[in-house]
């Protein structure tokens, strides 16, 4: 498979891992590539040599977010029960925060500070081709548990990314842009403004009605050395960088739909990105059609995730 972005010759792009489920949320950690398939309730990771293993499984539910205390420890999203789970040491899953009572619908993609801090969005809606599109909630873990709702009124919050300047960048996939906020000295975020658009407000009445004016439906995101945001555009089949202020300089096509990525690899310049024909439940579940692809990129990796 091959891949097209806007400047330079295409570029090889490589099958990491197949015969998935859904995938989402690909980290880089110690080595390593880190995701969760969604619907085989598995969080697992993947050596440089290909060799995957299973790092946890949610029995009762589906994992999202992923990302790491200071000590180490592994938080991981639990999208239905709207919990944070941590896992100890001993490879035992418990709850770090109960997120359920300032959750608005499914508990979604999570990106966690240096300090620990986790931020996590919320879906605000039942997910549904003729849903009305409702605000959501971002919210905000300490890394003692505590939290707080840090953000209201998002259109669909998903990827996030923390630049080294500590703003917290927030895709909103039913908003057509990405969100910029500040972040404080306790976590708190403030200055909330425009960070890209990619064109008009879409519309609330369907997820239909905003997908079919969407420009762009950001996904997963992830943030590389020169500033520049990488996001999975769920609608078109593609990954493309984008600056502050909204202009797009890389695209990567790929020939099915992509939904993360992420930037790793043993020098920081390898893109990621999470495949699948679909992002349907009801198709995806009980098929094993999503991959893990990756292809190479001038740019390396910066930020967090």
């Amino acid at each position: 498979m091959t891949a097209s972005p806007t400047s330079g010759s295409p570029a090889t792009i490589d099958t990491v891992v197949a015969d998935r489920a859904f995938l989402e949320c690909p980290r880089w950690h110690d080595g390593r590539v880190w995701v969760s398939d969604m619907y085989r309730h598995e969080v697992i990771s993947i050596g440089t040599t290909g060799d995957v293993r299973v790092e946890a499984t949610l029995d009762a539910d589906e994992p999202s977010g992923l990302g790491w205390l200071p000590d180490g420890r592994l938080l991981i999203v639990s999208m239905e029960r709207g919990l944070l789970l941590r896992r100890e040491d001993d490879g035992t899953l418990v709850t770090h925060a109960d997120l359920s009572s300032v959750a608005t619908g499914k508990l979604n993609d999570m990106v966690v500070a240096e300090d620990g801090t986790a931020y996590i969005g919320s879906f605000g809606f039942d997910f549904r081709g003729n849903s009305r599109i409702e605000p959501a909630n971002l919210l905000r873990v300490a890394a003692d548990g505590t939290f707080a709702v840090a953000a209201g009124d998002l259109r669909f919050p998903n990827g996030m990314a923390i630049t080294p300047g500590d703003v917290l960048v927030v895709a909103e996939s039913m908003g057509n842009k990405l969100t910029g906020f500040d972040i404080g000295p306790s976590g708190e975020l403030t200055n909330r403004r425009t960070w890209a658009a990619f064109g008009p407000e879409l519309p609330t009445d369907s997820v239909r009605a905003a997908m079919g004016a969407a420009a762009v439906a950001p996904d997963g995101i992830c943030l590389d050395a020169d500033s520049g945001v990488w996001v999975a555009d769920a609608l078109h089949q593609k990954v493309i960088r984008v600056e502050e202020g909204g202009a797009i300089t890389d695209t990567v096509e790929f020939p099915t739909a992509v939904f993360a990525c992420m930037l790793g690899g043993e020098d920081s310049h390898t893109l990621y990105a999470c495949a699948a024909p679909s992002s349907s439940e009801k198709a995806r579940r009980n098929t094993r059609d999503a991959s893990l692809l990756a292809t190479r990129v001038k740019r390396a990796h910066a930020g967090r995730p």
